[in-house]
């Protein structure tokens, strides 16, 4: 089983150090950054698990990084800073953070409210049942946000294709004719020949398909119409 990645994002080393200590002796796979714009790349490039995040830091401030990371993933957060006011760790909150620890703070509590995160995390992803996923996480569809996720990153849709896509995911694996899909996507409220169909798919391909020209999850059925693919997590 692979290890959690945690993002630690710090400026001051030894803080640093000793949280990276800690947590790597709780078998939690650690990339740290120690300045704000620095955070941000490794986010992107890293797709870290969790992030534990300084607020008072160089380039992007940790309430910049918090905003940032909440436009483009769900990821745990835990604040680390030594703001302790009521009204800063409430700020910490609605900025989307899950957790807010003041400094000075024993790592050993640290790592119990990282863990307990996690926990709480899978915990509650087990009962969103309005969340479909495939192949492992690549794809995850939101029913109750009405939101598409590829790799974790929000995919901006327009309404037909996200009825389009929902409608063929619901059921893998089933074949439908390019009618069917006008009659169980859009029932009446449609407007266009059933060629359209047609041009919202391949716009649709073009946001969800790794490579468009050889789509793995909408995949045509010559002669017939459409059908989706994809191993549901």
């Amino acid at each position: 089983m692979s290890k959690s990645k945690i993002l630690v994002v710090e400026d001051e080393k030894t803080i640093a150090e000793a949280v990276i200590a800690y947590l790597e002796k709780n078998e939690y796979e650690v990339i740290w950054a120690d300045n704000g714009n620095l955070a941000v790349d490794y986010f992107r490039q890293n797709k870290p698990d969790m992030v534990l995040l300084d607020l008072m830091l160089p380039g992007y401030s940790g309430e910049e990084i918090c905003k940032i990371i909440r436009s483009e993933s769900r990821i745990p957060i835990i604040m680390m800073t030594a703001k302790s006011s009521e009204d800063h760790i409430v700020d910490g909150l609605n900025l989307g953070a899950d957790d807010y620890i003041t400094k000075p703070f024993s790592p050993r509590e640290l790592v119990a409210r990282v863990q307990s995160l996690f926990r709480r995390t899978l915990k509650n992803d087990s009962f969103k049942k309005n969340i479909i996923e495939f192949n492992a996480n690549d794809l995850k569809i939101d029913l109750d946000a009405v939101e598409v996720f590829k790799k974790d990153e929000r995919v901006s849709l327009t309404q037909s294709e996200y009825k389009l896509l929902t409608t063929m995911a619901k059921t893998p694996n089933r074949t439908y004719t390019r009618d069917e899909l006008i009659q169980y996507a859009f029932n009446s409220d449609f407007d266009g020949f059933d060629r359209t169909i047609d041009s919202h798919i391949k716009n649709l391909r073009s946001k969800i398909e790794t490579d468009s020209t050889n789509p793995i999850y909408i995949v045509t059925v010559r002669g017939v119409g459409y059908k989706f693919n994809g191993e549901r997590r």
